[in-house]
């Protein structure tokens, strides 16, 4: 009889202690590590002169991130891995870093008020003071920027999954609701040449839009629609409407208003796309969705993550008559409503 293996405490203690490689990371990206480093190499005395770090620091820095499997070294020369150079260099277009700098400056100090969180249910972040999750960050440029980068980083590879996996052929148009820099928008219009594409969102992201926008030379196919999809008002109509990582934002009622609002919006036919970190129908597998829901607890006063199965009901109870769930990329799913 074969006797099972003895536990051992590894894998508790790498996720105990998981938060140092997740904050050296983090500073790597606040420092531009891997921006300065580039599609090139350097020495430690290089990288430290050129970001300021100590020399007590920059050694040990430096071969955690080669540990961490974020740098390479050869003959003593630092590089950039692959998916470093792609995903973690500014100048690249396929930067996701936005998600993790605002991760670092706001996101990393409020995670270490879970517990409180837990035990009184209210968020721990700026809305602690400031009363609205969305007015604080939208009146500082700064702040407005960070987050709308960050979304572009945290929606670009779904963007990009839905540009492919949505049967875009038989639609004419589309409307991004909170559509931040406009990185939905974007991958559509540039997949799908026949598309128009909107996105709305508050008037003051307008500029920021815009600009993104500009960059990708889609001024005249992609346009900014300000409003406050919260309001009273509707919903302007089009052939189809997507919430991106928007529903979870919010408490169930609002939820069910936010669909409403789209299911009145649409005409017959046409489709309400909701894409998330859904949680896995068990509830056992996706641990990104459920920590993004630990992350709305922290974030906002009700919001929380949610299930495929769960959204599909939702959509019928408002009148969907045809619901549909699909796999985009990595964690992230997309539930399709048809009118």
């Amino acid at each position: 009889m074969k006797l099972a293996p003895e536990p051992v405490p590894d894998r508790i203690m790498q996720l105990g202690l998981g938060f140092w490689g997740s904050k050296t990371l983090l500073s790597a990206v606040e420092l531009g590590v891997f921006t300065a480093l580039g599609d090139g190499s350097k020495t430690v005395r290089e990288l430290a002169a050129e970001l300021g770090l100590h020399e007590r620091s920059a050694w040990d820095f430096l071969d955690a991130l080669v540990a961490l499997q974020l740098l390479d070294r050869v003959n003593g020369q630092y590089r950039n891995t692959p998916e470093s150079a792609r995903f973690l260099d500014r100048s690249k277009p396929d930067y996701v870093g936005g998600l993790l700098e605002m991760a670092n400056r706001r996101l990393y100090p409020a995670w270490g008020s879970l517990t409180e969180a837990l035990r009184t249910g209210k968020p721990q972040n700026e809305i602690c003071n400031e009363g609205d999750l969305f007015k604080a960050l939208y009146q500082d440029p700064k702040r407005l920027e960070e987050f709308a980068k960050a979304m572009t980083g945290i929606s670009l590879p779904a963007a990009r999954a839905l540009a492919e996996k949505f049967p875009w052929k038989e639609y004419r148009n589309f409307i991004d609701i909170g559509c931040a820099q406009g990185c939905v928008p974007v991958q559509l219009a540039l997949a799908h040449p026949q598309l128009q594409g909107s996105g709305l969102d508050l008037a003051v992201v307008g500029p920021v839009f815009d600009a993104y926008v500009e960059r990708f030379g889609l001024s005249g196919r992609v346009q900014f629609v300000p409003g406050d999809f919260m309001s009273a008002e509707p919903l302007p109509s089009a052939d189809v409407l997507i919430f991106g990582h928007i529903l979870h934002d919010w408490d169930l009622p609002t939820k069910m208003k936010l669909l409403a609002k789209a299911f009145a919006a649409l005409p017959r036919g046409g489709a309400v796309i909701v894409y998330e970190a859904l949680i896995d129908d068990d509830r056992r597998t996706n641990a990104l969705g459920l920590l993004m829901s630990l992350n709305m607890l922290i974030e906002t006063r009700g919001g929380f993550d949610f299930t495929g199965a769960d959204c599909c009901r939702w959509m019928r109870e408002v009148g969907f008559r045809q619901t549909e769930v699909k796999h985009l990329v990595g964690p992230d799913s997309m539930v399709i409503g048809i009118k």
